[in-house]
């Protein structure tokens, strides 16, 4: 039986700090998610092929895009643990720990928001 992890929505995460049409009513503190990466051999000769004649990387491209995705899903995992409903401020980093070993980071701040009412 597989459990079902609970996220923060993807329309629910902004790099401002304000989330159109919500106000926040509670600040519950940075969330993270981190992937720690390494380069296959494969990928590593693949990619250096493609560096011969030019242009996308494309191997590389798919590895990043891959650990960026895992890293934010990560964050929205953590925000919902904490009881957010949303994520401002939103931001990745990367540290490279050591020759072809990557660190992403996904981090912001965890929010509870209400939608805002309209004012007549």
């Amino acid at each position: 039986m597989s459990k079902k992890t609970t996220t923060v929505p993807h329309n629910m995460v902004t790099t401002t700090f304000e989330l159109q049409g919500h106000q926040v009513v509670r600040n519950l503190g940075v969330v993270r998610g981190i992937v720690v990466r390494s380069r296959s051999v494969v990928g590593t000769i693949g990619a250096s092929l493609q560096t011969l004649v030019g242009g996308d990387i494309s191997l590389f491209t798919q590895l990043c895009e891959d650990t960026r995705n895992d890293a934010f899903e990560r964050m929205l995992v953590h925000a919902a643990e904490v009881g957010a409903n949303a994520v401002i401020g939103a931001r990745y980093d990367a540290t490279e720990i050591m020759n072809g070993v990557t660190e992403v980071l996904a981090y912001g701040t965890a929010v509870v928001v209400e939608r805002k009412t309209p004012t007549t």
